[in-house]
């Protein structure tokens, strides 16, 4: 899944990067309300964490206009001011939910993954495809009754893969959703973690649910 932060002070916005890698997402970081609209307005991303206090035009703005401009991703605004009347103006301006600063990584993550949930609701908190779950809640991966551990790109491919089910998505989707702008899309990074994929959620149980569609990329099918 992708990310848009939106964050002018550095080193935040470099922590926040790096929780949000963490929990397996790609993100993109922008300092400034110009940038946010470009990035907003070009790419579809699964939520945006807007903080307000931003180089015009501040976070208010930006939000409005990817409104105006018919732009849904879910956004997570994040202000260091906690009036009631700043929190309705947020809120009035198209934004989901609102943080104030100083806040817990924890939290922020939380709130992240139920916008993202909330964005689609007709799709379930547990995915499946036979016999293998995915659980968007608690990042838990099982085949059965056994979970199964991954990495945080693992995990965050799988699902990609899940969430379009028989469905062929190519190597530059995968990159765009699961990594982001500096991976060149020759990489063969897709087809490294696809080997690590399969050798912890289809070998051991000698089943082939993830596969290779010739000429396009790859899919998670029934298993057989």
């Amino acid at each position: 899944m992708r990310l848009l932060v939106v964050e002018d002070e550095e080193r935040l916005a470099g922590l926040l990067r790096r929780a949000l890698e963490r929990e397996g997402y790609a993100v993109d970081v922008a300092p400034n309300g110009q940038e946010a609209l470009w990035y907003g307005q070009e790419n579809d991303y699964d939520a945006i964490v807007l903080d307000v206090m931003i180089p015009p035009p501040d976070g208010f703005e930006v939000v409005r206009q990817l409104r105006g401009g018919e732009r849904w991703a879910p956004v997570l605004m994040l202000t260091a001011r906690d009036q009631v009347d700043d929190r309705v103006q947020g809120l009035d301006a198209g934004a989901d939910d609102y943080l104030t600063k100083p806040f817990a990584l924890g939290e922020l993550t939380a709130r992240v993954r139920a916008l993202t949930r909330r964005a689609l609701p007709e799709r379930p908190t547990v995915l499946r495809m036979d016999d293998l779950t995915v659980d968007q809640a608690t990042h838990q991966v099982r085949r059965g009754d056994l979970e199964i551990r991954l990495s945080p790109k693992e995990y965050a491919l799988l699902l990609e893969l899940m969430r379009h089910p028989g469905q062929p998505l190519t190597r530059a989707q995968l990159i765009e959703h699961v990594w982001d702008f500096a991976f060149d899309s020759e990489s063969n990074v897709v087809d490294v973690y696809i080997g690590y994929l399969r050798d912890k959620v289809d070998r051991p149980f000698g089943v082939h649910s993830i596969e290779t569609v010739r000429g396009v990329g790859y899919r998670v099918g029934a298993s057989r």
